[in-house]
């Protein structure tokens, strides 16, 4: 029975045609209303940031150009001409001839003439001889050094009317000056004293004989 059931509802259900759609409306409810939500406002503290330390700029040095100065002019002086007394019979001497050489071995010779008959002459040469030396301390020693000899001469008339020759060296045995002008030292002549002669007897030194201790002499 219930098997005949089954089978008329699918015969039914098929005889339906496909096309058949049931209506459906759509339900009309009024839009809810929702309050706003509220939210508690949090407060948070002002983050503190620590200052940035920045390195001090290096700056180049700046290259100022050197100023450029004029030249200063400056005015010729203006001396007055010499005025010479007319009774000064030395006013017109005039070098009548001069010669200076400087050799590069440190010799040197020079001389000159005047119009007065003044003459001069002069040489000077480097030789090695024995002398005092200083270190960088200071410390002193002798022995061989390099030194400049000197000679020369020289002539002059004075206002007198003399007339003067000198002639001159100088060397490791010091100034040598000579001249009929120059003074003389004099010569003193003695005769040396004699030490006295001391004659005495040397004395004799004690002859010691040692003992022993008992009496009798040590040999």
């Amino acid at each position: 029975m219930k098997l005949f059931f089954v089978a008329a509802f699918l015969a039914v259900a098929a005889a339906v045609p496909s096309s058949y759609k049931p209506e459906y409306k759509a339900p009309s409810s009024p839009a809810p209303n929702y309050p706003a939500p509220k939210y508690p406002t949090t407060s948070y503290p002002a983050p503190a940031y620590p200052a940035p330390a920045y390195p001090a700029p290096a700056y180049p040095a700046p290259a100022y150009p050197a100023p450029a100065y004029p030249a200063p002019a400056y005015p010729a002086p203006a001396y007055p001409a010499p005025a010479y007394n007319k009774d000064n019979k030395y006013a017109d001497i005039t070098i009548t001839s001069q010669s200076d050489e400087r050799n590069l071995d440190g010799n040197t010779q020079w001389s000159y003439a005047q119009s007065d008959y003044t003459t001069r002459e002069e040489s000077q040469v480097q030789k090695k001889m024995q002398g005092v030396t200083y270190d960088s301390y200071g410390k002193e020693s002798y022995g061989e050094v390099l030194g400049n000899t000197n000679k020369g001469s020289s002539y002059w008339v004075s206002p007198e009317g003399q007339k003067f020759t000198l002639t001159w060296a100088a060397d490791e045995a010091g100034f040598q000056p000579k001249g009929d002008h120059l003074p003389v030292a004099p010569v003193h002549e003695y005769e040396l004293p004699v030490a006295p002669v001391h004659e005495y007897e040397l004395p004799v030194a004690p002859v010691h004989i040692p003992f022993n201790g008992k009496g009798y002499k040590i040999y």
